[in-house]
């Protein structure tokens, strides 16, 4: 236990005279648009210059193919009201069993909410968290794959590449603006040959289980690790946040959370963490294409000074 490898609050001890970014992200109306499609206020706010009524028929058709794959391959129907924080949040009750030949459908899962059933919640999560890591390609078929791609770039343009944005800006995240980068198995990205960590985690006030399906559906898993998804539907975004503070306890760490929501402002705001707040709103800086690096890096100066920012942006 004592060893320089051995893990700690979400990090290795090997890696702690490192210094660690942690990225808290939104979902809806940040890194993806879906909401203000299928209400219409994206399009309303382009006065005119954008169809609404396309933006709305784009927004159903994705409620569809996100309430089918819940429904379809991650138990949704099962484990609906059962709304964890993480998929890692009942892992105590979880023994191992294999499951290669585990009848979900058969278990008796269901009320009382008792350890018997926490164990088959937790089974339930684990099977999620192994179809997270093998992504869409590993139980789609190539034409709802072809579907998929085509609704994607669809959106993309009707949005004025908003998606592809915010993905590559993510990715630049997770790289810390480097070329290259190492993903361990902890879900921590490192740059390398860099003295950061990068980690991306998101706090969607949306159910889990929608929440990782949106997350393969909008092309975000290759960023942000199963274990690195939080719902803060049952709990509230500030005990979410709390929970990732004591995750990642250390003085190396700086925190910083975008979003659009006022529950994520009043959050940040208690913790006392830097927030960039999205505005989706054409002409404005804080979006997607528009948000940069530089940006973050001047709102992390303000909160816990200036050093190595220009490291950060090189």
């Amino acid at each position: 236990m004592g060893e320089s490898t051995s893990v700690t609050n979400g990090f290795s001890q090997s890696r702690m005279d490192q210094k660690i970014n942690v990225y808290i992200w939104d979902m809806d109306e940040t890194l993806i648009l879906l909401k203000s499609l299928l209400n219409g206020t994206y399009a309303e706010a382009f006065n005119g210059l954008k169809n609404i009524q396309e933006g709305v028929e784009i927004g159903k058709m994705w409620e569809k193919h996100i309430l089918a794959l819940c429904d379809d391959h991650f138990f949704y129907e099962q484990i609906e009201n059962y709304n964890k924080s993480s998929l890692d949040a009942l892992s105590q009750y979880d023994d191992g069993r294999n499951l290669s030949d585990y009848d979900f459908n058969q278990d008796g899962f269901g009320p009382p909410y008792d350890d018997s059933n926490n164990r088959k919640l937790a089974y339930r999560h684990r099977f999620i968290a192994h179809r997270y890591k093998q992504g869409l390609h590993s139980f789609l078929n190539q034409e709802m794959i072809k579907d998929l791609d085509e609704l994607y770039d669809m959106t993309d343009k009707y949005t004025d590449r908003w998606l592809s944005s915010a993905r590559i800006f993510l990715e630049e995240c997770s790289a810390g603006h480097k070329k290259t980068s190492l993903v361990a198995a902890d879900g921590i990205n490192e740059s390398s040959a860099s003295k950061y960590q990068h980690i991306n985690l998101l706090v969607t006030s949306g159910s889990l289980i929608p929440s990782l399906v949106k997350c393969l559906l909008f092309r975000l898993n290759n960023m942000i690790t199963d274990e690195n998804v939080y719902s803060s539907w049952e709990v509230g975004k500030l005990q979410c946040f709390q929970q990732i503070k004591v995750r990642f306890n250390h003085p190396n760490v700086r925190f910083c959370v975008i979003g659009d929501g006022w529950e994520e402002c009043e959050a940040a705001q208690a913790m006392q963490w830097p927030l960039v707040k999205i505005d989706m709103r054409p002409g404005g800086s804080h979006r997607f294409p528009g948000l940069t690096s530089r940006t973050l890096g001047f709102y992390f100066s303000v909160v816990y000074g200036s050093s190595d920012v220009e490291d950060e942006e090189e």
